[in-house]
Formats: C-alpha cells, structure tokens, sequence
C-alpha cells in the first residue's frame, strides 16, 4: 500500500464514525442491566428503616423502578406523572439516591405524595452505581421475574408514558 494512502484511509474511517456519531440520539444511554436480573441489594425503607427493601420484592408483578432524589429538579418536574401512575394501579418502587433523608421526605410532602410502594434510601448511591445510574431522574421497567426490560434516563413524560412505558408494561403483564 502506498504510504500516501495511510491519512486517505485514516481520514475516511473518522468521517465514517462522526457520521455514525450523528445518527445516535443522545438521550438513549444504553444499560447494561437489560434483559438481565435486577442487581441484588438491600436498603433500609426511606420511611421504616426498620424495613429492609431488596431486589427479590421487584419480583412478582411488573414493577416502575424510579431513581430520585430531592434535590434533583428534573425529578419534580416528573413527579405528577408517577402520581398519575399509581392512581392507574402501577407498581412503583423508589430509590432515593444519593439524599438525606428529612429532605426526601419533605420532598414527598411537597410535591403532593408518595406514588411509591416501597422506597429503598440509598444515601451513600451504591446501589445507584450497581444499577448503572448515570444522574437522576431514571426510571427501570422490570417484568415479574426481576428482569430488567426498559430504561428511561431523565424525566418522565406524557408521551414517553403513553408511547412507551405503558404499552411495554401491558405486554409485561400477559407474560406468565
């Protein structure tokens, strides 16, 4: 090969991957985690430290795996839709990430509630880190088994709700 084709070849195969690069939505952050076993914790209740919340009570019904944290403005800005949700009868689990407590806590009053069904604290954020949390707000979709199905970094939104959260976890919910 000529030596002269060397930067031809080089300053090709740079084109190719920027134009590559530009095609890729910066939203979508893939997780390793999907189609695989939620990662194995366990975390005192927010409310009941007393309570010990763990991975296998993700277990059982499809479950809205939420990461936030009351410091996170992204996370209000989402919070009425997951109320929304858990009026319509979804499962909702919470990890509040990287917080303190008392402030959570009047995070939830504030805001108009707990759309939760547990809330496990994970104040120091190492279970955020085996989960792959990149910032808050993400949301997981488990299916029955614990499998991790969906990931959602950022808000929720209506139409990411509508378009994409509630078709996959009706499909979630005919699985046996």
């Amino acid at each position: 090969m000529n030596r002269h084709m060397i930067p031809l070849i080089v300053f090709a195969a740079l084109l190719l991957l920027f134009w590559v690069g530009l095609g890729l939505n910066p939203k979508i952050i893939p997780s390793p985690l999907i189609g695989k076993e939620a990662p194995k914790f366990e975390l005192p209740e927010l409310h009941d430290p007393q309570k010990i919340v763990n991975n296998e009570m993700l277990k059982g019904q499809v479950t809205l795996f939420n990461v936030f944290a009351s410091w996170c403005v992204s996370c209000r800005a989402e919070h009425h839709h997951l109320l929304k949700l858990q009026r319509q009868g979804f499962h909702l689990v919470g990890l509040n990430y990287k917080d303190e407590k008392q402030d959570a806590l009047m995070y939830l009053r504030q805001l108009g509630g707990d759309p939760y069904a547990m809330i496990a604290f994970d104040y120091k954020g190492n279970v955020g880190i085996e989960w792959g949390v990149y910032g808050t707000p993400e949301t997981f979709v488990l299916d029955k088994k614990g499998i991790v199905r969906y990931k959602h970094t950022g808000p929720l939104y209506r139409e990411v709700i509508e378009n994409e959260l509630i078709p996959l976890i009706r499909e979630l919910e005919q699985e046996s």
